[in-house]
């Protein structure tokens, strides 16, 4: 897991439906696959449900329509998430069984006989741990993923897995961004009374990068907070930052949005998701570059963005 930013592919593939995609999809993911691949991303990160199955379908077209591209790249995909059907809710859903009819679902979609990175999407409150370790096992033996790992879990949540599994979990995708600080400021609101209020598990990012496990943060550009709508006077401000920063180290403001995260010593890698080619382009410093921000800058922009002093 080396690359430093990922291409998440979630706003591949059409509506959020299960009406049929068309050829302008597909033309439409070839042309965000390759604007990715020209700043120098490689791993592509993947979910069963996004878009209803459509986005790792549309990869698949790519796939086909591109012979040799499937051994440049990683293809990472998660399960674990079935999304409403007709009066029944979104549940997760992590029994064996059920991850590997995932898995082949996947594999068929991005027509590819293996899947190099495999995250549990979710965490699965009816999930017994023996039974997952097992169908994870069996897939890895299988040859039909080479490596897992997992998204939006804590440090207690991988340990307790890894302690049934005979192969090392390798990545831990959560939410983080410049606009999402609660896994940043766990640390330095320790006794504090706002600690009460944080919520990120205290000691996720050190058990990580304890282990080596990658980070990587879904939702990275924080939805264009700082590049683009502002709501509040603390968002108006920080992109002001933003683009002065931007222009003063000639590039761009979603570099420099990245920079953030990627300055934090965990080393963590954005998965950026934006399907415009351009916005893709804007980010080719954050994955050619190390992150050109100072102690001071850094500190600055977070400060600037919490719309408030440290405590």
């Amino acid at each position: 897991m080396a690359d430093r930013v990922l291409y998440g592919c979630m706003g591949l593939g059409g509506t959020w439906d299960t009406q049929p995609y068309g050829a302008a999809d597909i033309d439409e993911a070839e042309a965000a696959v390759q604007a990715a691949l020209d700043v120098g991303i490689t791993t592509f990160d993947h979910a069963d449900i996004y878009r209803h199955g459509k986005a790792e379908s549309v990869f698949g077209e790519v796939l086909a329509r591109a012979p040799g591209l499937r051994e440049r790249i990683v293809l990472q995909t998660k399960c674990g998430i079935r999304l409403p059907d007709g009066d029944r809710p979104g549940l997760y859903d992590l029994r064996g069984d059920r991850i590997v009819q995932r898995v082949e679902e996947s594999l068929a979609r991005l027509r590819t006989d293996v899947i190099d990175v495999l995250l549990l999407h979710r965490p699965d409150p009816l999930a017994d741990p023996e039974d997952v370790a097992k169908a994870l096992l069996s897939l890895h033996e299988q040859g039909l993923v080479r490596q897992f790992g997992v998204s939006n879990m804590s440090a207690e949540q991988i340990a307790h897995l890894q302690g049934y599994l005979g192969v090392p979990l390798v990545a831990n995708q959560l939410e983080m961004s410049l606009h999402r600080r609660d896994w940043c400021e766990a640390g330095v609101l320790v006794n504090t009374p706002a600690a009460a209020a944080n919520g990120f598990p205290l000691g996720t990012l050190e058990y990580c990068r304890e282990n080596g496990i990658s980070l990587q943060a879904w939702g990275s550009l924080a939805r264009g907070r700082f590049t683009g709508c502002q709501e509040t006077p603390a968002e108006h401000a920080t992109a002001d930052l933003v683009t002065a920063l931007a222009e003063a180290k000639d590039t761009t403001p979603e570099t420099i949005v990245l920079w953030w995260l990627q300055r934090h010593p965990a080393r963590i890698a954005p998965v950026i998701g934006s399907a415009r080619p351009e916005r893709i382009r804007a980010c080719r410093d954050a994955v050619q570059h190390e992150p050109g921000l100072t102690h001071e800058e850094w500190y600055e922009l977070w400060i600037t963005a919490r719309g408030a002093p440290l405590p």
